[in-house]
């Protein structure tokens, strides 16, 4: 990992890049959102919140995402068809990609935040060969993203990430990342006050 500016990048040596990134604690990350009912069913509150990411991140898309073994699944979502988050800065897009609840995990860039517990910020994901190809640069017009891990201190994995996705590249800063990291330890707490109340 190379260190500019304010923060750390993530370049992988060109002879190692995988699309997804191979994942050790996927079975166990599988049964722990299983048991915890975040596999497959959206939750108001977890729209809410990915609401309130993309107003605070100023960011058309914001996602709070459950990685198991086989997909992502958005349980909280927040796109511009669901209006516009900052309405003097940034208009609703008049053909905005769509994203829908389900991804794989070939595309996107959370499985990488979920594989190295760290945030993952790319303020222009096609400066990055690794991140380049992904599906969802073409497919979605995905150029810029930023994610942090959710763990579950109690089973000692993360079982997903939080994340914020533009179409156009932009600098998200270093204000901006300790705000996802705060937001992410938010919703990690939230999700273990569910797990109490199971």
């Amino acid at each position: 990992m190379n260190s500019t500016g304010p923060y750390s990048t993530y370049d992988p040596p060109l002879d190692r890049l995988l699309l997804t990134p191979e994942d050790p604690a996927a079975p166990q990350r599988a049964a722990r959102l299983a048991q915890l009912g975040l596999r497959d069913t959206p939750r108001i509150e977890f729209d809410e919140f990915a609401r309130r990411l993309a107003l605070e991140l100023d960011a058309p898309y914001a996602m709070v995402n459950f990685i198991d073994d086989r997909r992502q699944f958005f349980a909280g979502l927040y796109t511009p068809e669901a209006g516009p988050v900052n309405v003097a800065q940034r208009p609703m897009q008049e053909s905005a990609p769509s994203v829908s609840r389900e991804m794989g995990l070939d595309h996107g860039f959370c499985p990488h935040t979920v594989k190295r517990t760290t945030a993952l910020v790319l303020d222009d994901v096609c400066d990055y060969p690794r991140f380049a190809g992904n599906a969802v640069v073409d497919e979605i017009g995905i150029r810029s993203y930023m994610g942090a891990p959710l763990v579950d201190p109690l089973a000692g994995i993360n079982l997903g990430t939080i994340c914020v996705v533009d179409t156009d590249s932009r600098t998200w800063g270093r204000q901006r990342l300790e705000v996802i990291k705060h937001m992410a330890q938010e919703m990690s707490e939230q999700i273990q006050s569910l797990a109490a109340g199971n």
